[in-house]
């Protein structure tokens, strides 16, 4: 059931996407705002597939740690899906993306537009400079930004180094980081075509205010974030087990 579920997902996933890719061409044309709730409408339409024909949904939990006005969102990272889920939860918010994804045709176009910002990996200093500046812009017109501090999906369980680039902006930015927990990785896994069905967590934890130093954030950082990602992990392989039995 698990590998015909995920066969029939990638192919109304994939089709769908498609279809939609060449009339929001011209759309690109219309105030970014607008442009922007089209990208939404699109993101609660897959989030709906992803649902009804794979079997994932997604719990959200912490809410209330969020703050008032425009915040930095350091997000766990283990699946394609914390791509999409984002965009619903914190409205017209602005992703941090490496610069090569806004080359793609049609989707990267799309993710220009709406204002997402790319990041050149390879960069040094001067790409840091500039993802400052671009989410200091973001953060002035009142859009939170989402960051992921390791950079790319690491899958549950396995160790990756935090960034600078969540350190420059911590420091640079002036406005609380909420770090996120989550372990969409154990239902949708890094680089397999197999999906499992069952419900994702989502988990936003309290807030890093301004004024730690670089190493007292990046600790205090790492701290929250993995631990709560390992318990939400192990929380979904024992749901998985207890479905499977």
């Amino acid at each position: 059931m698990t590998v015909l579920r995920s066969v029939v997902f990638a192919a109304v996933f994939y089709l769908w996407s498609s279809l939609l890719s060449p009339p929001y061409l011209p759309l690109m044309l219309l105030p970014r705002r607008f442009f922007w709730r089209c990208c939404l409408s699109w993101c609660r339409s897959c989030l709906s597939i992803i649902k009804w024909v794979a079997g994932i949904d997604y719990e959200v939990r912490g809410m209330e740690n969020l703050p008032g006005g425009p915040v930095i969102l350091a997000s766990k990272h283990q699946s394609a899906w914390d791509t999409l889920i984002y965009n619903t939860l914190v409205l017209d918010c602005a992703y941090v993306v490496k610069r090569e994804l806004l080359w793609f045709p049609f989707f990267g176009w799309f993710l220009w537009r709406v204002g997402m910002i790319g990041v050149d990996r390879e960069g040094g200093a001067s790409a840091l400079k500039n993802l400052v500046a671009d989410a200091r812009d973001r953060l002035a017109a009142g859009r939170s930004i989402v960051v992921f501090p390791q950079g790319t999906r690491t899958p549950p369980g396995e160790d990756r180094p935090y960034l600078a680039g969540i350190a420059a902006l911590y420091g640079k930015c002036d406005v609380p980081v909420v770090p996120i927990a989550l372990n969409s990785g154990v239902y949708w896994p890094r680089r397999e075509f197999l999906k499992y069905p069952g419900t994702i967590v989502v988990e936003f934890l309290p807030p890093i205010e301004p004024g730690l130093d670089r190493k007292e954030f990046m600790k205090t950082l790492r701290e929250r974030i993995e631990p709560a990602s390992d318990k939400l992990c192990r929380e979904a392989r024992q749901r998985l087990g207890q479905t499977s039995g």
